[in-house]
């Protein structure tokens, strides 16, 4: 099982790879392996900002592709994918590792783990 910081460090360098990278054009310069051998240790603010930053990298990217552009064949971690699949795949690994991490959180923190929105309608 990866520690919660591994598994963050591991979504910065998937975004990165596949939608900075992949997507986007830019050198892919993942060390994947280090994102699970990292051992910190890592205060949860430089987590949190390391994530930001890649995500607003992310977002950069993808605030240039056209729709011409999303069908083109891109090569990425061995896959002969395009832009538009690398993005959809991209989307769900993160959505996978964040049930992950909220997961061991409430495991973690067991009786403690509150929610920060509870509906207030029955609905």
């Amino acid at each position: 099982m990866n520690s919660i910081g591994n598994l963050v460090l591991h979504l910065c360098g998937n975004v990165r790879q596949w939608i900075v990278s992949g997507v986007g054009g830019e050198p892919d310069v993942r060390d994947r392996p280090r994102e699970f051998a990292e051992r910190g240790p890592f205060a949860k603010e430089e987590l949190i900002c390391r994530l930001a930053e890649a995500v607003r990298q992310a977002d950069e990217v993808l605030g240039t592709v056209t729709a011409q552009r999303l069908f083109e064949p891109r090569r990425i971690q061995g896959f002969e994918t395009t832009r538009l699949a690398a993005i959809f795949d991209s989307v769900a690994h993160f959505k996978g590792h964040t049930q992950e991490i909220v997961c061991l959180t409430r495991i973690q923190l067991g009786d403690n783990y509150r929610f920060e929105w509870v509906p207030s309608t029955r609905e």
